[in-house]
Parts: C-alpha cells; structure tokens; sequence
C-alpha cells in the first residue's frame, strides 16, 4: 500500500536527481566549449575515481588508520604502473587479480 506521501517523496528524490544532470546537458548542449574547459572536464572521472580509491588503499582497520604498507597498496602500484605503460584494461585486471592473490598468499 503506497500512500501519497510515499509517491511524493519518490518523486521529489527522482526530480533532485533528474535536475542536476539535465540542467548542464540542456544548457551547454546548443554550445561550443572551449578547448581548455573540455580538457579539465575530461579530468574529472580519473579524480572521482582517486578520491573513491586512494582512502581504501592507505589506511586500515576501525578507526581508520594510515597504513602504507598494506597488501592493497603493495598492489596497486606495479599494476598502476603496467596499467600506465600498457594501456591494456584485460592485462591490467588479470595482473591485479594474480598480484592480490600472491600478495594475500605470501604476505598474510
């Protein structure tokens, strides 16, 4: 039984969604960006993903603890670096997973 505040609220939260992701694509769609904009703009996942990745990989425990020598870390290095001079998304995945597994393995 879906009451009208339920329906309300769905709508309320499916509109504060929807708005901001139209708004930009509605008013910059009809336009020419400049060059500098579109590159700064083409950062942006990679600095998204950082901030969601790098705090999993320094820090350890409850609380949160600075950690720079964790498996994790220990990791993410070499494949960051084969995924730099590769580019191959496939090699890096089966690097990572190999590297994890050794890592969790060897180093407990």
């Amino acid at each position: 039984m879906i009451t009208t505040d339920y329906m309300i609220l769905c709508l309320g939260m499916g509109l504060v969604t929807y708005i901001p992701r139209w708004a930009p694509l509605f008013a910059l769609s009809q336009r020419t960006l400049p060059r500098w904009l579109e590159e700064w703009l083409d950062l942006i996942p990679a600095a998204i993903l950082s901030a969601l990745i790098l705090p999993a990989l320094v820090t350890v425990g409850e609380p949160r603890q600075l950690s720079l020598w964790n498996n994790d870390l220990l990791v993410a290095v070499p494949v960051f670096l084969f995924a730099l001079r590769t580019r191959s998304l496939g090699g890096t995945v089966v690097l990572g997973m190999a590297l994890y597994w050794l890592a969790g393995k060897f180093l407990g």
